[in-house]
Parts: structure tokens; C-alpha cells; sequence
């Protein structure tokens, strides 16, 4: 079984928002799957399906992004994850990458984020994939909590719908071919993709958490 994980707060307030990219991106990987998240399960949206042949699971934590740990520990467990460097990808946003451009690792640091900090934490252990997808820099002089938790801008979302298409194909390439192929192939500018729309986010919040 391998886990994909995607990071985000959950309500409506948050579903646009750059934070919630990791959300964007497995939420169309399960649907390129054929396994939309009906289900709560592990205290995140859930679900269960196929690809290429791999039994793959989906999960979004319904915990705010800097309480991620938990739950994904919790999924850990009850599936029975033993080695996370090649059973857990989770894909989250970065602010360093330019919007829509994608980079997979097989293991690092947190980098500053707040979910992958908990993670880590949690996990005890940085070796599992992460999918970062790049949601620019705020302009100088703006906020950056207050950039990240700002919707996309209409000129925005087709370049950001493009990024959340090859996310999902990198994710299954990674599964399916292995994660060098997935870094040659899908660290670098996209181009191309669907214009299907973003998804919504999961659930619902009452709080600021990043």
C-alpha cells in the first residue's frame, strides 16, 4: 500500500488559498484514480484505489496544516506503512518555487513549512517523498501569511490548474516508474495540462492555522 498526502487547511474560507495546493494536488490524483474522498477516516478526507496496478490510499487531514502530523502518523499505523521512503509522498506548497513549477525529493528537511514540520515530528523520520508545488513569492513590501492565505488571482488559475495537472501525473510516475524518472521528467517549468478547475478544499474550519 502506498499513502499520497496532501497538505492544506480544510473550509471553505481556505479553498483557493496557495496554501492549499498539497489539497488541490491529491484531490486530482485520486480523481485521475478513480477514487474521489467520500470517506472520513484518520481524522482527513480519505480514500482507497488503484494506480498502474499499486494499491495507492489518499489522504487530507481535516486538522490544520501545522497539526498534520497526527493524522498522517495515525494513517501511518493503520495501514501498516513500514518503510516511508518508498510508501508516503506528500505533496505541499512552496513559496520559493515559481507558480505551478513542480520538485520532487525523496527525503529532506521541512524547509520552514509548517506541515511538513509536523510531519516530521510526528513520523520521526524526513525520509518519505514530498511533491513541492510552487506558488511564487508575495510582492515585495506584502505579508507572506497574508500572501499564502490569499486566493490565486484570476490570471492565475489556468498556470496554476496546468501545475495541479502535472503534479498528479508526477505523483503517478513516481509510483509507477520511480522517483528519478519523476525528478527528470517533472522538476522544471510546466507547460501544458488540463484546464480542468482546482478542486474544492475538505471540510470545514473555524481557525487560522498555517
Amino acid at each position: 500500500m502506498k499513502l499520497v498526502v496532501g497538505l492544506g487547511n480544510p473550509g471553505e474560507r481556505y479553498t483557493r488559498t496557495r496554501h492549499n495546493a498539497g489539497f488541490w494536488v491529491a484531490e486530482e490524483f485520486a480523481r485521475r484514480c478513480g477514487t474521489p474522498l467520500p470517506l472520513r477516516r484518520f481524522g482527513g478526507l480519505f480514500a482507497e484505489g488503484h494506480c498502474g496496478g499499486i494499491p495507492v490510499a489518499v489522504l487530507c487531514p481535516l486538522s490544520f496544516m501545522n497539526r498534520s502530523g497526527e493524522c498522517v502518523a495515525l494513517a501511518v499505523r493503520e495501514l501498516g506503512l513500514v518503510d516511508l521512503g518508498q510508501d508516503l509522498i506528500v505533496a505541499v506548497d512552496d513559496l520559493d518555487l515559481p507558480l505551478g513549477r513542480l520538485r520532487f525529493r525523496p527525503a529532506g528537511s521541512a524547509g520552514g513549512h509548517r506541515g511538513l514540520e509536523s510531519l516530521i515530528a510526528w513520523l520521526g523520520t524526513q525520509s518519505f517523498g514530498r511533491l513541492r508545488f510552487g506558488i511564487g513569492r508575495p510582492p515585495e513590501g506584502e505579508d507572506v501569511v497574508a500572501f499564502v492565505l490569499k486566493p490565486l488571482l484570476a490570471q492565475e488559475l489556468e498556470q496554476a490548474r496546468d501545475g495541479v495537472t502535472q503534479a498528479a501525473e508526477a505523483i503517478e510516475t513516481v509510483l509507477c516508474e520511480g522517483p528519478e524518472v519523476a525528478m527528470s521528467r517533472f522538476n522544471r517549468s510546466v507547460s501544458g495540462g488540463s484546464k480542468k478547475d482546482i478542486p474544492d478544499s475538505p471540510g470545514t474550519g473555524s481557525e487560522q492555522e498555517i
